[in-house]
Parts: C-alpha cells; sequence; structure tokens
C-alpha cells in the first residue's frame, strides 16, 4: 500500500477526531476523578470511526487511522490534567479551575509531548522496535475493518464480551466485583493476593507477551508479599499515625494503607532511576533519531524520493518550534513564581525533564500499553524534580503561604509547573501507541503528528469548564457539607501530598531511596542477561511499574502473558525469535485481545455519559439480589481466558500457520 495514494488527512477525518476527542476527554475527565483511572480512546475511537465514515459513504483504513490518532489525545491530555490541576483546588489555592491557566498548561504539555515523539518515533518503533500493544491492537482492528472476514467477526465477538463484562461490572451494573482479593494475619505476617477480574488486562498480557508478564508481577510480589509484611511487622511501630489509622482494619485494608502511604514509593524511586537509565541507554537510539529525521528532511527538500511512510514533521521545524515555546513557557513560569532568576532555569530545566519524562512514558506504554502507563508515577517523579529545583532556587520563600487555603509557593508552584511536563509526559506515550499503529498500517508519520497536536489542542480548550461543571455538580477532594460524597481525585490528591509534603519534609525519602536502589540491582541483573544473550530481560522500569501498581493489576497481565506462552507451545514455536512468524500466529489471538480492550473502553465510557447525564454513580445499579460474589467473577475471568486460547490456537480459521502437536 502506498500511503500518497490513500486518502488520509482529510476534512472529515479531522472534524471528526476533533469531535471524538473532545467528548472522550470530558468522559474520561470524570471518569479519572471519580475512579482514579481512564481509558485508552484509540481504539474505541477507531472502531466508532469505521461506522461514521461508512455511513458517510467510504473511509480508508488510512482515514480511520487519522480519527484514532486525533481522538486519542481525549485520554492523554484528560489524564495529564486530572493528575494534577485538581491538587489546586485541593491545597485551596484556587476556588474553581482558571480557563487560562488550564489551557496554557494542558495546551502547552500536549503540544510539547507531540513535539518530543518525532525523534522517539523512529527510535522507539523504527530502529529498536518495542511491543507497544496498543497500537497493535489498533492496526489489528483496522485492518480486520478495513478486510471484513473471519477477523472482523473474532474482533466483534470479543468486544462484545469486554462490553457485556464491563457494563455487568461494579462500575456499573455490579453483578461481578472488579476484583477478587483475600488477606490475612498469619502471626504478624500480612499477606495478601488479589486480581483484578477486567478481560481487557487479560488482553493487554497476551499482547505484551509472557515475558514482560513476568517482570511486571515479580515487582508486585517484591511490594506485596515482601516489603508490605516487613514494614507491618517490623517499621509500623515507628509511624504512629499511620499505625493509629489502621487500628481495628481487616487484613485487606491495612495491607492497602501500608501500600498506599509508602511501599508504593518504592516504585517512585525505581522509576527515577529507571528513567535515567532509560534515557541513557537510549542515548545512542535517540540521537540517531534526530539526525535521520533531519537527514529525512535534507531529502525532502532535495527533491530526493522519501518514502511517504518514513515522512516526520521535518525536524528543523521541530526544533525552531521546541524554542519559540520556551517563550511563553517562560511567561507562565514567571507568573507563577515572580523573578526571573527563578523562572528563566525553570523554563530551561522543565523542557530537558521533558523530554526525559516523555521518552520515560512512550518506553512504558511500549511495554505494557497507555492503559497501564503509570501516568501518575512519573507525575509523582515531575512533581518530585520541580519541587526539588524550586526548593533550591526559591529558599525559605518557597514556604510562603499563598492562596486562600494557606498553600506553601513551591508546592503550588511544583504543581503547575509538573503540571505542563505530566501533559507532555501523558500526550507523548498515548502518541507512539498510535504512530506506531500508523507505521504498520502504511501511514504517514508527519500526517499523524499534524492530527495529534490539533487533537491535544482541542481538549485543551475544554478542559477548564468540564472541570468546573464536574466541580460544580460533585465537588472535588476531602467531604465537605454542601459536598459530602464528592469525586474523590486520588493521583491529585497525591500529588498535593507530595508537593506539600516536600516543602514541609513530610515525604518517605528513605523509602524512595531504597527503591532507586532496587531499581540499580534490577538494572545490574538485567544488564547480566544482556551480556549473555538471554532470551529472558529484566526491564527495570517493567519491574518499576510492578512495584508501583497494585498487584491485582499485574495478575491478569501475568496470565494473559501466560496464555500468549502456552499458543505459542501449543504451535511448537515456543520462545521463537522469528517476530514475523510470531505475529501471524497471534494474529487470531491478538484480535480477541483487541476486541476485549474495545469492548470494555467503549463501555466504560458509556457508564461514565451516563452518570454524568443523570448526576447518579449508581444509575445503572442493579438490586442487591442480582449482584454475585468474586467466584462468579473469577470463573467468568477463565471462561474469557479459555476462549482467548481456543481463539489464539485456531489461527487456520485466518490462513495461518498450521497448529503443531499436542
Amino acid at each position: 500500500m502506498k500511503g500518497e495514494a490513500v486518502p488520509q488527512l482529510t476534512f472529515r477525518a479531522v472534524v471528526l477526531a476533533v469531535v471524538l476527542a473532545v467528548v472522550l476527554s470530558a468522559a474520561n475527565a470524570y471518569l479519572g476523578l471519580f475512579a482514579g483511572l481512564t481509558v485508552a480512546t484509540a481504539i474505541p475511537a477507531a472502531v466508532v470511526s469505521m461506522g461514521v465514515l461508512r455511513l458517510l459513504g467510504g473511509g480508508t483504513i488510512l482515514e480511520n487511522n487519522i480519527v484514532q490518532t486525533g481522538a486519542s489525545a481525549g485520554s492523554s491530555i484528560a489524564a495529564g490534567v486530572i493528575f494534577t490541576i485538581p491538587a489546586l483546588i485541593i491545597l485551596g489555592y484556587w476556588q474553581d479551575f482558571q480557563y487560562s491557566w488550564v489551557l496554557a498548561i494542558a495546551g502547552l504539555g500536549g503540544l510539547l509531548g507531540v513535539l518530543f515523539s518525532v525523534p522517539l518515533r523512529r527510535s522507539m518503533i523504527v530502529e529498536d522496535p518495542l511491543p507497544f500493544p496498543e497500537g497493535k491492537a489498533a492496526a489489528e482492528v483496522l485492518k480486520a475493518g478495513e478486510n471484513p472476514g473471519p477477523g472482523l467477526k473474532i474482533l466483534a465477538f470479543s468486544a462484545a464480551i469486554g462490553a457485556l463484562l464491563k457494563v455487568a461490572a461494579h462500575s456499573g451494573m455490579r453483578l461481578i466485583p472488579d476484583t477478587a482479593a483475600g488477606a490475612g494475619f498469619f502471626g504478624k505476617y500480612l499477606g495478601y493476593m488479589g486480581t483484578n477480574l477486567s478481560p481487557a488486562l487479560l488482553g493487554v498480557g497476551y499482547i505484551v507477551g509472557l515475558n514482560i508478564g513476568i517482570v511486571v508481577l515479580s515487582g508486585s510480589i517484591l511490594s506485596w508479599h515482601i516489603a508490605i509484611p516487613l514494614y507491618h511487622m517490623a517499621f509500623l511501630g515507628t509511624d504512629p499515625a499511620l499505625a493509629q489509622s489502621i487500628v481495628g482494619a481487616g487484613a485487606e485494608d491495612a495491607a492497602g494503607a501500608i501500600w498506599s502511604a509508602k511501599i508504593r514509593y518504592l516504585g517512585v524511586g525505581a522509576m527515577l532511576i529507571g528513567g535515567v537509565w532509560t534515557l541513557f541507554s537510549l542515548r545512542k537510539s535517540l540521537l540517531s533519531g534526530v539526525k535521520s529525521g533531519i537527514a529525512a528532511a535534507r531529502a525532502g527538500s532535495g527533491g530526493h524520493d522519501v518514502a511517504e511512510t518514513e515522512r516526520d514533521l521535518p525536524m528543523k521545524w521541530m526544533l525552531i518550534a521546541l524554542v519559540v515555546f520556551v517563550l511563553p513557557l517562560l511567561l507562565l513560569y514567571q507568573a507563577i513564581v515572580g523573578v526571573w532568576h527563578v523562572s528563566i532555569p525553570m523554563a530551561i530545566i522543565m523542557i530537558v525533564a521533558g523530554f526525559l519524562f516523555v521518552s520515560v512514558s512512550a518506553y512504558l506504554a511500549g511495554l505494557v500499553g497507555s492503559s497501564n502507563n503509570p501516568v501518575s508515577g512519573i507525575t509523582i517523579a515531575t512533581i518530585l524534580f520541580a519541587s526539588v529545583v524550586l526548593l533550591l532556587l526559591l529558599g525559605e520563600s518557597g514556604r510562603m503561604a499563598v492562596g486562600a487555603g494557606g498553600a506553601p509557593l513551591g508546592a503550588v508552584a511544583a504543581i503547575m509547573i509538573g503540571a505542563v511536563v505530566c501533559c507532555a509526559a501523558a500526550v507523548g506515550g498515548d502518541n507512539l501507541q498510535d504512530l506506531k499503529a500508523g507505521y504498520l498500517v502504511g501511514a504517514t508519520p508527519w500526517k499523524q503528528q499534524l492530527m495529534l497536536g490539533i487533537g491535544a489542542f482541542s481538549c485543551a480548550l475544554i478542559m477548564a469548564p468540564v472541570l468546573n461543571i464536574l466541580s460544580e455538580a460533585y465537588g472535588i477532594g476531602a467531604p465537605t457539607a454542601e459536598h459530602p460524597n464528592p469525586l474523590s481525585a486520588p493521583q491529585a490528591t497525591l500529588m498535593a501530598s507530595v508537593a506539600k509534603g516536600l516543602f514541609g519534609g513530610e515525604l518517605p525519602w528513605s523509602i524512595i531511596g531504597i527503591g532507586a536502589v532496587i531499581g540499580a540491582v534490577i538494572i545490574a541483573i538485567d544488564e547480566v542477561l544482556k551480556a549473555r544473550s538471554s532470551s529472558f530481560r529484566v526491564p527495570v522500569l517493567a519491574a518499576a511499574i510492578g512495584i508501583y501498581l497494585p498487584l491485582e493489576l499485574m495478575v491478569p497481565i501475568f496470565l494473559g502473558g501466560l496464555l500468549a506462552y502456552l499458543v505459542e507451545k501449543r504451535h511448537g514455536m515456543a520462545g521463537t525469535k522469528d517476530e514475523e512468524t510470531r505475529d501471524r500466529l497471534h494474529r487470531p489471538g491478538t484480535l480477541f485481545a483487541a476486541g476485549l480492550i474495545t469492548g470494555e473502553a467503549l463501555m466504560g465510557i458509556a457508564v461514565g455519559i451516563a452518570i454524568y447525564a443523570t448526576d447518579d454513580p449508581d444509575v445503572l445499579v442493579l438490586p442487591e439480589i442480582f449482584q454475585q460474589g468474586e467466584i462468579v467473577g473469577l470463573v467468568v475471568l477463565f471462561i474469557v481466558g479459555w476462549l482467548l486460547y481456543r481463539t489464539g490456537v485456531k489461527s487456520k480459521a485466518l490462513g495461518e500457520v498450521e497448529p503443531g502437536p499436542r
């Protein structure tokens, strides 16, 4: 397929992408503040695009790709904003969301994320490719829509399963729970085990494979089976406030409280050291990406034939735009801190930090997908970094109380400055998924990159009104007399605690330091495996994800990876290094996994819209007599896993390789 022969950046595709981006960003803003998560929107947008453009008389695979590219900004901008900016309400600095400030922060951050994704595309997709599971899944969705047949039937069937189970879950009808977990005290040992019952996480695990599944689960085991019990037995007495908060609590609540207050910071430390190491290890590839981008731009300007599928936005214009962006960023920072000797170095430092965190976010998205990319962990690292720099530059004036709530100036500045980088990181990680999908279907990179910028800025335009509507309707943060059941905004609450805690000296620095040491040890182990040319590797950021995120999220990812391995073994090709053969082998299973992700994401958005429209979080909840327990949820997850496996081994239906001996 020649990219230039197929319509891509058409007027109808751009309009549809902007409409979907705005709608999905609003839905994700509510879901993120309400439940602490956002849903990936690229795959749902691709499905909607195929339906809408077909009604309008067609729609090429590359037009549909452009729509999902622009619409994916709905989740990335929403995540970047809701994880940070509501912290200003929680700190008491703002009483409502200021339109110009939110637009400046989200707009600048989103466009920076797009700029930084240009060299990263070459390094992470072309020259040293990462899996990018949702990018692969989106490409399979687009291909299935282009060529209806067995593949589309598989996709539709699994999407229906994902949608039905999402509406039946706790956030919908509450027919089945979201997780199955158990905990108990065994003497002084605090034990915990659990799994999320989301079919979409099984799909993500199938796409990323067993190696990554083992690594992320091992990180969670380190947190939940070693660190939490050890802290409970040996160190809880040194923290009277935490000990008092879990008096009389059950084992599961106690484990969650210790993880939330202390142990998750191990993951923050591991992410910090892992992020620096990842950027260092990718230095040659990133530099090569910049050089090849410049070379491609020169070739294009010189009239040489450069493949349409290799044309990024011209690197020289990207560098010029980056320099131009420093000026509004500088003015933004000056408006926050009010002193040039702080705002000037902050603007320069945060541009460099922005590229670091966008690179880390993109790498993580490439490993485990955008839905499981711990943007909140990256944001914590960003806020920590911004706070440390501000602490050095502002000195004692950073502790000066500002706003009606008396928040420290340094904490407010750290949130507002870090929010720009957070938006860039969220957009950058999600962008690479879209560019991976485009790479697999033969799209033109510069057209996608342009659409990414349009989509991101479109979402930035509506974020402040959406947040103000939600704040007035529900309240945000702590309960009040007016809003006794507010939107909890868990990530923003954590960011406010981190920023305020650093200026008040309340952060668990020793635990962050231990996490950094753990990250360094993991790096050393991975380097040994690399030197031995081992097929099994231990990426430090994948391990850090497991350490930072709840155990129950990692279990289904591991199980999905195990299913992928069993499919390969069933075909007699377990451990094959032939990526092309592996991709062909897994296409039916990948389509099924993509459908699970698609159905759950679409229904998650529909449930969110229903809740928002009715102002009732329980609008879909059925009477308690219909609600089932964890055993039923586990049985359902087992059935979905069995269907995924059976689809994977029936690759003959799509003309793939024959199954091997049993």
